[in-house]
């Protein structure tokens, strides 16, 4: 489900009065690239186009259209010290009111994007996996908390973030959509195994990360050649999450950690997908 964030119905429910703000052309170093879109209304914006003195500009333009019921007239807005940005770069916005038809296509727009976000599984539901949904729900990710336990799923209130209560959460795997981030926490080791080798055995998961330390990960890797028989696999796996450049083991500092290696890695792999079914489309001169 989305979180509040993203709630767009509830914003153009709630107002009559909207004005989409969309950066229609970006030249050099820009806050936001073209096609990036906000919406102003007189109490509230939704979304963003950057920030700053940029967006306090737009903001300003498009309420002073609304108060006066006027046409919206287009601007090229240089970021440079005239307004009190560095940036360099030049952005052009487009301002169209939002109608009816407009609304829903916005709806549909942000319900695309929403169902096309990358899949994470956090496994376990204790103080880290809490932690790291949290961190997680931050970001464009849908995010999917598994627990064996009813209990721990529900002390877990994090909006924007699915619970899923299972016998069998190693399963779940196999079901993921290609590109999905697999990141095992439970607490129990046995189940953490299991987990990892069905996430190691999907050439297409784009993050497979274990909490654990040295003792952890070489026994693991001994229970994946005994009884797997796929050593190589392990080279991909992530353990311990978050890294070890900082030496700190707070439940929310590891998954400050994670967050950043889960966001990295599941964009990267949509990003590279991406420019191969690109290359694929193109048509030898």
């Amino acid at each position: 489900m989305p979180s509040n964030r993203d709630d767009i119905r509830d914003f153009l429910n709630r107002r009559k009065r909207v004005v989409l703000v969309e950066v229609k052309a970006a030249d050099g170093s820009t806050p936001r690239d073209a096609g990036a879109w906000m919406l102003v209304a007189p109490d509230r914006i939704f979304g963003t186009i950057g920030g700053g003195q940029l967006e306090y500009i737009a903001i300003d333009h498009a309420r002073r259209a609304l108060k006066r019921g006027s046409e919206i007239e287009a601007l090229t807005v240089p970021l440079g010290p005239e307004i009190g940005q560095c940036c360099g770069g030049r952005v052009a916005l487009d301002f169209k009111p939002v109608d009816r038809d407009a609304a829903a296509a916005l709806v549909e727009k942000v319900d695309r994007e929403i169902a096309q976000r990358p899949h994470v599984y956090v496994f376990g539901g204790g103080h880290v996996g809490d932690a790291l949904a949290m961190a997680l729900s931050l970001v464009p990710l849908r995010v999917i908390l598994v627990d064996t336990r009813e209990e721990e799923l529900s002390a877990s209130q994090v909006p924007g973030v699915e619970t899923c209560l299972t016998a069998m959460p190693e399963a779940l795997v196999r079901d993921a959509p290609e590109g999905s981030a697999f990141v095992i926490l439970t607490h129990d080791h046995a189940l953490d195994f299991l987990i990892a080798a069905e996430a190691l055995a999907r050439s297409d998961a784009s993050y497979v990360g274990m909490i654990g330390s040295k003792t952890k990960r070489a026994t693991f890797r001994n229970w994946l050649t005994r009884e797997v028989g796929r050593p190589e696999v392990f080279e991909r796996l992530v353990c311990p999450v978050g890294g070890t450049a900082v030496k700190d083991k707070r439940p929310p500092v590891i998954a400050a950690l994670a967050a950043a290696e889960v966001m990295t890695a599941a964009l990267n792999y949509r990003q590279r997908n991406a420019s191969v079914a690109s290359s694929k489309l193109r048509v030898p001169a």
